[in-house]
């Protein structure tokens, strides 16, 4: 009886790691289920994809280290980011050795995207929207897409936008596009009073080829050329040989394009805090080199910060721009739309724009409250900058907001309403 005890106990040893994991160490996203695990082995699986360097490095550093769920979340949030998906799951499995786990991200791939990009109502421009679809073959990304916009510039536009990307060109460190956009204008009565001849436009078509440099992360350089066509309308017909009226004419406004970005983040979306960094330098610069009719230097800079702790989050914004020398009106500064002074009408504030802004923003929400302040000002001469200001309240629930914003001035004050998705 005693020997086959004995062997009982070595037939049944090898198995012994072998059985699926309790209720106590299976990966509930708590903190202490599973720090007792030693990280075994970790793995990508699912797609046809390079990791890019840096996040190899990092996937590789959880080996032989204690198991820590809220770390391989930020794994998993990365992967989401970098490679263009939607879906990542994390897999925890027993390793071959007492108290040790394989970890296994199952990243999902996504070859055909519907996409909803943005849809806006506000009470004085009334709807913007955009939507569309992208297929990815092979690393390479072909997208689609159909718009109108009357709250981001100057104009509504409206038309289609098309682009072919290449996420891997050699190294995972260098990425190609190709864009193209062709849009129909339409203008406000103020815009087109106040402007000179030749420059309200009727069309513009645009053709960006880009590229992207991932220089270290999180910091990536973007640069190439954009060339835009403008359908011009003259001040006055001109009779052509078939006796009928030209119309318009075409004006091109071609520049080299570059923006310097950088993107940090600290914590999990699944964690108690998070921590966002999102700055950007951008400069277009049109020359005679290019052929262009439109002379000018544009800069740009753009910065975010974002701060979630349990409930609470805070943002807060801050943009400042200045073009020199002759440039279409969609390259103007415009304030009063859906994310800057809002509250204002951009067409009081200057229905040209201005060649000069500055404006910072600060958001405060709590669940689904959400108030927020802004502070701006565009000009072109110095003397007739004239800071405006606003606050506003809503409620916002992951990508859909409702919210009122009022101008803080003297006198009677009339709110604008937006109500939308990913505004």
């Amino acid at each position: 009886m005693k020997t086959l005890w004995c062997l009982t106990l070595i037939l049944a040893a090898p198995l012994a790691g072998c059985g699926p994991l309790d209720d106590d160490e299976k990966g509930t996203g708590e903190l202490n289920v599973n720090s007792r695990y030693t990280v075994e082995s970790v793995h990508v699986n699912g797609g046809n994809f390079r990791l890019p360097e840096p996040l190899r490095i990092l996937i590789n550093s959880f080996v032989g280290e204690k198991f820590d769920r809220s770390a391989l979340d930020k794994v998993a949030d990365r992967l989401r980011a970098d490679l263009h998906v939607t879906d990542v799951k994390i897999s925890v499995t027993r390793g071959s050795d007492p108290e040790h786990v394989s970890v296994e991200f199952q990243v999902k791939p996504q070859t055909f995207d519907l996409l909803m990009g943005r849809s806006l109502y506000a009470s004085k421009e009334g709807w913007s929207g955009e939507g569309g679809a992208t297929v990815n073959v092979h690393g390479n990304g072909i997208t689609f897409g159909l718009l109108s916009d009357g709250d981001s510039m100057l104009e509504r536009y409206a038309g289609i936008r098309a682009k072919f990307e290449r996420k891997n060109v050699g190294t995972d460190r260098l990425h190609l596009r190709f864009e193209f956009e062709s849009y129909h204008e339409q203008w406000n009565l103020a815009t087109l009073d106040a402007a000179q001849p030749g420059e309200i436009y009727r069309t513009r078509q645009v053709y960006s080829p880009m590229a992207t440099v991932v220089i270290f992360q999180p910091l990536e350089l973007d640069f190439g050329v954009s060339f835009a066509r403008l359908r011009v309308p003259f001040s006055a017909p001109i009779q052509t040989e078939g006796g009928g009226a030209a119309a318009a004419k075409t004006e091109s406004s071609n520049a080299v394009v570059s923006t310097l970005r950088y993107h940090q983040r600290w914590g999990s979306e699944h964690g108690q805090e998070q921590q966002e960094v999102n700055a950007s330098y951008g400069i277009e610069a049109g020359s005679n080199l290019l052929d262009t009719d439109q002379v000018f230097t544009r800069h740009l800079l753009r910065g975010r910060y974002k701060n979630r702790h349990a409930r609470n989050t805070v943002e807060v914004g801050f943009l400042s721009g200045v073009l020199h020398g002759n440039a279409p009106l969609y390259q103007r500064f415009a304030l009063g739309d859906s994310t800057t002074l809002r509250g204002w009408n951009k067409f009081d504030l200057d229905p040209l724009g201005g060649s000069h802004v500055i404006h910072g923003s600060i958001d405060y929400g709590y669940r689904f409250l959400q108030v927020f302040y802004d502070a701006g000002a565009v000009w072109d001469r110095v003397q007739d900058r004239e800071p405006k200001q606003s606050a506003g309240v809503g409620f916002k629930k992951e990508c859909f907001q409702l919210a009122v914003a009022f101008p803080l001035r003297s006198g009677r004050a009339t709110p604008i309403f937006y109500a939308g998705m990913k505004f």
